[in-house]
């Protein structure tokens, strides 16, 4: 079923984890891609190679988001090739896992440009070349309402992320573009090699109220359906994707 034929998505952070499942999701259903990452030419020429299979149009751009000049840059490559873009998926996350007595400013700033600024002025650059009926879905996390364990950095970034997602949902109204946010639970990626209690939140997402582990593909399949006209009436909600853990669990 090709859902999404003909149309352009631009994931932010695709070349793995939740951003590649997100990316071939898409990929599958019709969609061209566009991707960027920052350091992994490896893993960013791999996604490539999986979404051209497939017989759609990738465009893969090495661009740190938490600079405005590479954003800037971003977006002029993207302009370059494609006459606009329907979908925006703010993916990409970064932070440092300290708590708040051990954070130097350095480490905030960091975190807050790449996981709040950035996303801000991506979904302002795309709603210049984005048709009526276009989405922008912010990937945030649980660690925005709950204190998690060496979160504090992404935990407030996410928090900013949930407020600018409701904000931009009605300010961006106008221009007939739907904004929501998903919210993932414990999905065991790269990302968690950089936590000191990685092996707590891989338990933790291990107690899911299914019968299974949740995985990347589960967010992926939410946050298509949120880009559909299905879901043309769900505006500014974040939407909790996490097999209820979050319901009764504590780290």
């Amino acid at each position: 079923m090709n859902k999404f034929e003909n149309k352009t998505v631009l994931i932010t952070g695709g070349s793995r984890g939740i951003g590649k499942a997100i990316a071939l999701k898409f990929a599958n259903q019709g969609a061209n891609i566009i991707f960027n990452y920052l350091r992994n030419h490896q893993a960013a020429l791999e996604t490539f190679d999986q979404i051209t299979s497939l017989g759609v149009k990738c465009k893969k751009i090495k661009a740190h988001l938490g600079d405005e000049e590479k954003i800037n840059f971003l977006f002029t490559q993207i302009k370059n090739e494609f006459d606009s873009i329907d979908i925006l998926i703010n993916n990409a996350a970064s932070g440092v896992q300290k708590q708040s007595t051990e954070l130097e400013p350095k480490h905030w700033d960091w975190t807050m440009n790449i996981n709040a600024k950035a996303p801000w002025l991506c979904a302002i650059k795309a709603s210049e070349i984005m048709p009526k009926g276009s989405s922008i879905i912010n990937i945030t996390s649980e660690g925005s309402r709950k204190v998690l364990p060496y979160y504090f950095s992404v935990g407030t970034s996410k928090a900013a992320l949930e407020a600018l997602t409701r904000y931009l949902a009605v300010e961006l109204s106008s221009k007939g573009i739907n904004v929501n946010a998903v919210s993932g639970g414990f999905i065991e990626t790269d990302a968690f090699k950089s936590f000191p209690n990685k092996q707590n939140m891989v338990k933790a997402g291990q107690n899911t109220f299914g019968s299974r582990q949740m995985t990347a593909e589960d967010l992926a399949n939410v946050v298509t359906f949120l880009c559909s006209k299905e879901a043309e009436m769900i505006k500014g909600q974040i939407i909790i994707v996490d097999g209820g853990v979050t319901l009764t669990h504590q780290l």
